[in-house]
């Protein structure tokens, strides 16, 4: 009956809505559907704090900074005013680019409620109006080695023993800054910290619940009251400017300009502790353009947005065995999306399903033609190094995502409810204990960190995700040094 009745409405000359619902043609969902279990995916991924829960959360920042600032102490290699950056997300959620064959598993609900990452600059090489050049006659694209060479006599005595040693002909002895020996020392120095801050425990400080060397980053677990928090924290290296490998890349047009400033985008990059599939674990360093995707950021729509958080969430697990393809992966293919997809379009709000789909049809592209181009340094294929098996075993399993996205999306909207359900089992558990602030002694002095609580539940409410740039004097660690950025994810 449906199709007679369109004809004659047609045939009128009217221009009535279908009789039928949009449909995705490959699977036959309804996009209706798939736009309204998103929205549901988000409301229970997107969670908002109260008072005590962000009262918490500025607790385990304020010890973990400190924390920073006793290892700077151990032996002054850290630069004693430092600048950190604070990733909300931890590294398996893809806020940087670093392998995560050598991470042990953590899972949300089951082993903490909120992750984030840190990144810890151990050197800084700033102030550099030129672009930077580094050393990479050794190792793969967007990656490098590092000479102290560039450093001073006393910045090259404090590290010595974090480098591997190259004689040349000449006689002249070089060192470069082993990303593998730095972790080693940075775990070492934490646990020895961790091991004097918890013999002298004091009132309200979090409960240091793991602390695990996952390859070249640390992860600490902190218990604060209800809330388990995760801390990636990351050695880097810092740089200001840009590096002239990358220089090409600021030639062409991108979905950001005009919205926000080159100078804005270019402010700094990082090497992290990360080494190509053929790289030398001891001597090699990754780009990381994480200061600049922070600002990035502030240009991609809400339901885009939205579609990436649902589809990471649905490759996570999918994708997990043999691992391949991070959500790092799929962040450079949604940045590239972008600058290929008219902003008018992508700034639809009830877009979400069609944003989903095309992501899992990028990322299946991307696997079938072995082929995934770093956003900052598109000569860099981050997917080259992949075995034919590998890239088909995993482009079939999204075949069978893309044949059902309903039900894949129902699946992570399950998981990330039995998530939330096991932290509010621990928030009831542990909701006759207040724990105030370290700095507190549950006196009127609790007022300061009472109305900064009430103004981070504020931005997290107002702003799920923010990035902070964190300013630390060691000397004082009693008071919040950081700087709120715009979204993140």
């Amino acid at each position: 009956m449906a199709a007679p009745l369109a004809s004659k409405a047609a045939s009128a000359g009217t221009t009535s809505k279908p009789p039928f619902p949009e449909l995705d043609f490959r699977s036959g969902a309804r996009v209706e559907e798939l736009n309204k279990l998103i929205q549901e995916f988000t409301k229970h991924d997107q969670r908002e704090y109260d008072d005590q829960r962000a009262l918490e959360i500025h607790t385990a920042k304020d010890f973990i900074f400190s924390m920073l600032g006793m290892v700077q102490k151990l032996d002054q290699k850290l630069p004693v005013a430092n600048e950190y950056l604070l990733l909300s997300g931890g590294v398996r959620e893809g806020v940087v680019d670093i392998d995560l064959d050598e991470l042990n598993v953590y899972a949300r609900g089951t082993d903490y409620d909120m992750d984030f990452t840190l990144l810890v600059p151990a050197l800084k090489l700033h102030d550099r109006n030129q672009p930077v050049t580094l050393d990479m006659r050794h190792s793969a694209l967007c990656h490098s080695w590092l000479s102290l060479r560039l450093f001073d006599e006393g910045t090259i005595s404090k590290w010595k023993d974090c480098c591997t040693i190259v004689d040349h002909i000449n006689g002249a002895t070089n060192y470069f800054f082993s990303p593998t020996k730095v972790a080693d020392w940075f775990y070492d120095s934490i646990s020895i910290v961790l091991s004097e801050i918890q013999k002298k425990p004091q009132r309200g400080m979090p409960k240091v619940e793991k602390v695990e060397k996952n390859g070249t980053i640390i992860s600490i677990i902190l218990g604060v009251g209800s809330s388990r928090m995760l801390y990636d924290i990351v050695p880097v290296v810092s740089f200001k400017g840009w590096p002239a490998v990358a220089q090409s890349w600021l030639m062409e047009n991108h979905f950001w300009d005009g919205k926000i400033t080159e100078e804005e985008v270019i402010s700094g990059f990082y090497l992290v502790p990360a080494c190509s599939y053929k790289g030398k674990k001891d001597n090699e360093w990754r780009l990381s353009f994480a200061r600049s995707e922070v600002q990035l950021k502030k240009c991609i729509s809400s339901s885009l947005m939205q579609a990436y958080q649902a589809c990471k969430a649905i490759i996570i697990k999918l994708l997990s065995r043999p691992k391949a393809i991070s959500p790092y992966h799929l962040r450079s293919m949604m940045l590239w999306a972008c600058d290929r997809l008219p902003a008018s379009y992508l700034a639809q709000e009830d877009y979400a399903a069609h944003f989903l789909l095309g992501l899992i049809d990028d990322l299946q592209h991307c696997l079938v033609n072995k082929m995934c181009p770093n956003y900052f340094i598109p000569q860099c294929n981050m997917l080259e190094h992949l075995s034919e098996e590998t890239v088909m075993l995993h482009a079939r399993k999204l075949s069978s995502v893309r044949s059902d996205p309903t039900e894949h999306l129902r699946t992570a909207i399950e998981h990330v409810k039995a998530a939330n359900r096991l932290t509010l089992e621990l928030q009831r558990r542990g909701s006759t204990t207040s724990i105030p602030s370290p700095q507190s002694d549950g006196g009127d002095t609790n007022q300061p960190d009472d109305r900064l609580a009430k103004k981070l539940q504020q931005l997290v409410t107002e702003n799920p995700g923010k990035s902070i740039s964190v300013f630390i004097n060691p000397d004082d660690v009693t008071r919040p040094h950081f700087r709120i950025d715009d979204k993140f994810f």
